[in-house]
């Protein structure tokens, strides 16, 4: 524990706002448990309204699909593909966060971003693109490549073990099952490795 001298206000005021503040892995446990609570209630009132928010969702080059980009990702067709991605976004979307709030938020964002905007302008007309799998799939590239670009070990370590543990869930960026947004899954993943290279200090200095 550090020891503070009497008289040393400066040390002491440091110590008081470090016993206030949470630690990182409780702020990203809240966050993440935070963004899972809210994901459930909003599909508790999808199915109060009869799932009239899922026409929210990405429609390919629409006006109205342009809103999508920000809500598709905190919808479901249903509370089974909801469960699905209930524990995928709990633990990636912590492990994200564990390595910096503000870190992991931006890198939340440009997946948001890259996703929804390559659904809108390249997915099929006529479709609606909706789910959090966007964010599961760049959250998953983000963390496997991210220790490229930073060096650190830890996260060259940790991105090892995604990779081995959960590699083969990168297949869903190909095209093949009916009924899955694929490029949801494509452009996620885009965007998460993306967002690796601009999250490494020599990405950022270039």
């Amino acid at each position: 524990m550090p020891v503070v001298r009497l008289g040393d206000t400066g040390g002491v005021s440091q110590t008081l706002r470090a016993v206030d503040q949470p630690s990182t892995w409780v702020r990203a446990a809240t966050w993440s448990i935070g963004f899972v609570v809210l994901l459930w209630v909003l599909e508790v009132l999808d199915a109060i309204t009869r799932y009239r928010m899922d026409d929210l969702g990405i429609s390919p080059r629409t006006d109205e699909g342009l809103v999508g980009i920000l809500l598709a990702p905190l919808l479901h067709a249903g509370f089974g593909h909801l469960e699905a991605n209930t524990l995928p976004v709990l633990v990636l979307g912590f492990l994200v966060l564990v390595s910096g709030i503000r870190r992991g938020l931006q890198a939340t964002a440009v997946i948001w971003l890259v996703g929804g905007v390559g659904v809108w302008l390249l997915a099929p007309s006529g479709t609606v693109h909706l789910g959090a799998s966007v964010l599961v799939f760049g959250w998953l590239v983000y963390l496997i490549v991210r220790g490229v670009w930073s060096r650190r070990a830890g996260e060259i370590i940790l991105g090892m073990v995604l990779f081995l543990a959960y590699g083969g869930l990168l297949l869903g960026v190909l095209p093949g099952q009916p009924g899955i947004s694929w490029q949801g899954h494509l452009f996620g993943a885009v965007g998460g490795a993306l967002a690796a290279y601009l999250s490494g200090p020599e990405a950022r200095r270039r």
